[in-house]
């Protein structure tokens, strides 16, 4: 079994598979070898020790970028500001492109919220502190209070009526003492619709009878009108925005934050010939690949990691970064160097 090995048996938008990532502790790094000893394993040791390394690069290894750090800020200080308030409460909407990590500092705030509070008062068996949906394509009030549903373990028969879905809902996160409330992927809720606006009143009614910290999370909602009309109007009162965004790479001290992530992540590998210090000294070429995306530059890193494990060099060159193949979003931005022409034509 991998060293890394997690229960997936259930989704994260499930109380099981929640309660799984809330105690998921950060994993260990494998231990490196000495040479002599490393030179000493059998094939299949070998094998196993490949793997175990492998899969840990194959991780989500988590880096605080300076946006995830705004949001759980931001949703800490609501969490407090929200604290006895049935009326007046604000939410957090995160937005921004594919890959800036927005998924991750929701999560990551669900998660500190939950530890927060289980340290506060242990022993409470029966509690739901959060509850984390993803918003389904072309969803429906009943399609939003099923999901919501699900995650807590409801039963939910076809005959049921969104109304007595999102009623017996919200009185089990009344009951279970919900205290915040995910909602990724918003931006699949289609303002401009008649579907996406009732499915928008769903989620309303949920923020006004239940008292807890909402957090949204969805792609350029700006762009999709989700601040827009009556409904987004209400949307923009209610909910602090924040924007995430991929990593620059113009004045100093934008270089020095991109510098700093691909040192967190560089120095996390496990390789036996790598030289410390050499993804640094490309992070220019690392941030023209990835476009700041921290996602791709995830991807690029660990899989040429992975790749300088399987053939043995032990080392991450740039002739492993550039056979990397990463998402169609870093591919279309990137525009490789010309060659230098070598003499006359």
């Amino acid at each position: 079994m991998s060293l890394l090995s997690t229960d997936v048996r259930h989704p994260l938008a499930t109380k099981q598979g929640w309660a799984s990532f809330v105690a998921q502790i950060s994993p260990e790094p494998p231990r490196l070898l000495p040479a002599e000893d490393w030179k000493r394993l059998t094939p299949f040791e070998r094998d196993l020790y490949d793997e175990a390394r492998q899969d840990y690069h194959s991780a989500l290894l988590l880096v605080a970028t300076p946006d995830m750090k705004k949001v759980i800020h931001t949703g800490t200080k609501l969490v407090i500001n929200n604290r006895g308030k049935q009326l007046g409460r604000r939410g957090l909407i995160v937005s921004g492109a594919s890959g800036t990590g927005k998924s991750t500092s929701i999560t990551q705030l669900g998660k500190k919220f939950q530890i927060k509070l289980e340290r506060r008062s242990p022993g409470v068996s029966d509690r739901i502190p959060v509850v984390y949906v993803v918003v389904p394509p072309d969803a429906t009030p009943k399609m939003l209070a099923t999901e919501m549903a699900i995650f807590l373990g409801l039963p939910v028969a076809p005959r049921d009526s969104p109304q007595s879905i999102a009623h017996t809902v919200a009185s089990v996160m009344r009951r279970v003492g919900t205290g915040m409330v995910l909602v990724d992927e918003i931006h699949r809720l289609d303002l401009t619709t008649r579907q996406g606006k009732n499915a928008s009143d769903q989620l309303k009614y949920f923020f006004d009878t239940i008292s807890a910290t909402f957090v949204y999370a969805g792609l350029d909602l700006d762009e999709n009108g989700m601040f827009s009309g009556v409904r987004g109007r209400q949307i923009a009162g209610r909910f602090i925005p924040v924007n995430a965004s991929p990593f620059t790479h113009r004045t100093t001290q934008d270089k020095q934050d991109w510098a700093k992530l691909v040192a967190a992540m560089e120095h996390a590998l496990r390789l036996h010939r790598h030289q410390p210090g050499s993804l640094v000294e490309q992070a220019g070429y690392l941030h023209d690949r990835t476009g700041g995306m921290i996602g791709s530059l995830d991807q690029l890193i660990h899989e040429a990691a992975n790749d300088a494990i399987t053939d043995g060099t032990e080392k991450i060159t740039k002739k492993y970064l550039d056979a990397v193949i990463l998402d169609v979003a870093a591919q279309a931005q990137f525009t490789p160097p010309r060659p230098r022409r070598t003499g006359p034509q």
